[in-house]
């Protein structure tokens, strides 16, 4: 399984709307979801259509409108997500357990590949379906303030784009550019919940 750009930008788009419902904020405009992650604003809206008809979202119309979660973060999993924007978590669509495909192995029963990608879909299955919005929303903001980085969708986010004057793509970008080591197993999501884990 790998996640395509509809489902990483549905889910990033989701877990700024669970922070800006966390930091007080109502609504979040298409448009400020689109610059704050750097995303295509009409590839963003369609995205955000197919969640507001999934029942994720929920929109406000008007020049005050925009998105907020359509129900509570801890009732939405990573794994509904990624079925609704991307399909079936399995690999190979023998091993489905929402799109059941027939292989075209001759023995399925005894397949060894079968075998296999049912064990990967499982671990995928598990990892996804274990997690909710609100555990990664809460992830995300504990590192957030660990960094004392502003909250997005916040008055003092909104405070400091202002004081600094750059442009929100330039600001995220030299914020990027400290010479920061790529993710290591501590900064998963299981790991910031549970410490000491193991698949």
């Amino acid at each position: 399984m790998k996640l395509s750009k509809r489902g990483e930008y549905a889910l990033r788009s989701l877990i700024n709307l669970g922070i800006a419902a966390e930091v007080g904020r109502k609504l979040v405009q298409v448009s400020e979801l689109a610059d704050y992650e750097q995303l295509p604003i009409k590839f963003l809206e369609q995205i955000m259509q197919s969640l507001k008809e999934g029942g994720y979202v929920v929109s406000v119309r008007g020049k005050f409108g925009g998105y907020r979660l359509g129900r509570p973060a801890r009732q939405i999993t990573i794994g509904e997500i990624v079925r609704l924007i991307d399909g079936p978590l399995a690999p190979i669509g023998c091993v489905s357990q929402t799109a059941y495909e027939k292989c075209t192995c001759p023995d399925e029963t005894h397949c060894g590949l079968r075998m296999l990608m049912l064990d990967v879909r499982n671990a995928i299955a598990g990892i996804l379906d274990r997690y909710s919005l609100a555990d990664v929303v809460e992830v995300t903001l504990r590192k957030l303030r660990r960094d004392s980085v502003p909250l997005p969708f916040s008055a003092e986010s909104d405070a400091a784009v202002a004081e600094s004057r750059l442009p929100v793509r330039l600001a995220r970008k030299l914020a990027r550019s400290d010479g920061s080591p790529r993710l290591t197993e501590a900064d998963g999501v299981l790991h910031q919940l549970l410490g000491d884990y193991t698949i």
